[in-house]
């Protein structure tokens, strides 16, 4: 039987990086994963940012083994356990205390569309508003109520239904040249005769990772927070794919100096790739009834262990937002390298942190290059809406030199498209 025929014959058509990676995948550590024929592949992909520490980090795996084979608990839904008490302890301490922030910790489940579905329903209950605000070329996950608020007429088609209540604004620099504030949103908001009225809640992603590596400019970020805080209005900052340091700060609002009402996180927030979603929420929206918004896996002990060990080793000081900032930097100015060794033909680059991207403008270029990558070795995938750019997420850990390895082998893919 060939490699893949078990998974073309059995798995569902729904299946999409492994028609862009068609090979079969054995073992990985930190940024190199290698397939079973034993070919090495440099990751600039993490698990769409779910492995912002590498695969298999060491320091992290060793946490999660030695709680293993304790028999520590496994699975507890919103039971009580030592885990979980050390997790949060860990995350009170060492993020939220540091920063200032006052949050509830919600356990939603284990995935972040899961984190946005619970934003969105306790803003609603807390507001006992119905409608929400959304943003261009937005992307929250792909359950209903996610989906309702993500811009990518792809991903809502899937709904199989009208996804109603949710009314979508421009995103920052959508309109280009537009000034960076929300006029045009405070106008319609103030506005009886708009149809739009008071919403419950805003919910904006500070870089947009799927929509393209689109980064808000700071002036906007504030203006969007001011509006919100003057009107009564849930801020909720979805920072699942952009959370835990990928800008570089743990959370990528800090950068701006605003305060959300609401944070969802997942993807690294356990630290090595299991599931794990929170729901951060200010004090005085945490107005569920006990029970009422709830799921089995909430309790997933080994990510909490995992999520601890990675909050320990990575964020008691500000070493790894500094290297991230610094390597972010290196490939920024790869890529403009890159961007205008390629004239005639326009390709526009853009990112902060570890989070690049290589805009060609078009469709299709960018499929190509991920193809052309692949063969060379490099995984990276596409974004935005028309799959126009390529995206880059290497794992935070990464080293300057395998860092620069992978630029060489984009250059070589992009090169060997245009």
């Amino acid at each position: 039987m060939p490699a893949t025929e078990i998974f073309e014959t059995r798995e569902s058509a729904v299946r999409s990086y492994c028609r862009l990676w068609p090979t079969v995948f054995d073992s990985a550590v930190g940024c190199w994963v290698r397939a079973e024929d034993g070919r090495p592949y440099l990751d600039f992909f993490s698990g769409a940012g779910a492995l912002n520490y590498g695969h298999n980090n060491p320091v992290i795996k060793q946490a999660l083994l030695d709680y293993l084979a304790r028999d520590g608990v496994a699975h507890s839904l919103d039971m009580y356990t030592v885990a979980k008490r050390e997790f949060l302890l860990a995350f009170d301490q060492i993020i939220l205390r540091p920063r200032q922030l006052d949050f509830r910790v919600q356990f939603a489940g284990p995935a972040g569309a899961i984190a946005v579905e619970a934003a969105l329903k306790v803003a609603r209950k807390a507001t006992g508003r119905s409608g929400v605000v959304s943003f261009t070329d937005s992307f929250h996950g792909m359950t209903l109520g996610a989906l309702s608020v993500t811009g990518s007429s792809y991903h809502r088609d899937g709904a199989g239904l009208p996804l109603a209540h949710v009314t979508p604004m421009p995103f920052d620099q959508y309109i280009k040249g537009s000034p960076p504030d929300v006029g045009l949103l405070e106008r319609l908001i103030e506005d009886s005769g708009s149809g739009l009225g008071v919403p419950a809640a805003v919910i904006v992603e500070t870089v947009q990772g799927e929509g393209g590596i689109r980064v808000a400019r700071i002036e906007w970020l504030r203006s969007l927070a001011e509006l919100c805080q003057r009107h009564g209005i849930v801020l909720i900052v979805d920072d699942v794919q952009m959370g835990c340091g990928r800008t570089g700060p743990f959370f990528s609002f800090e950068r701006a100096g605003i305060r959300p009402d609401i944070v969802c996180l997942s993807k690294s927030i356990s630290g090595f790739g299991l599931p794990l979603a929170l729901t951060l929420t200010r004090p005085d929206l945490d107005v569920w009834k006990p029970g009422e918004h709830s799921g089995t896996f909430r309790g997933v002990n080994a990510a909490f262990v995992t999520g601890t060990a990675a909050l320990t080793e990575y964020w008691r000081d500000d070493a790894l937002e500094r290297s991230t900032l610094a390597k972010g930097a290196r490939v920024g100015g790869a890529l403009a390298v890159l961007s205008d060794a390629m004239a005639p033909a326009s390709a526009e680059h853009r990112g902060i942190g570890l989070a690049g991207g290589l805009d060609f403008g078009q469709p299709g270029l960018a499929g190509q290059v991920s193809r052309a990558a692949f063969e060379r070795g490099l995984l990276v995938e596409t974004a935005g809406p028309r799959d126009e750019v390529v995206k880059l997420l290497p794992p935070l850990t990464i080293t300057e030199a395998e860092l620069d390895d992978g630029m060489c082998r984009l250059t070589e893919a992009v090169r060997a498209v245009t």
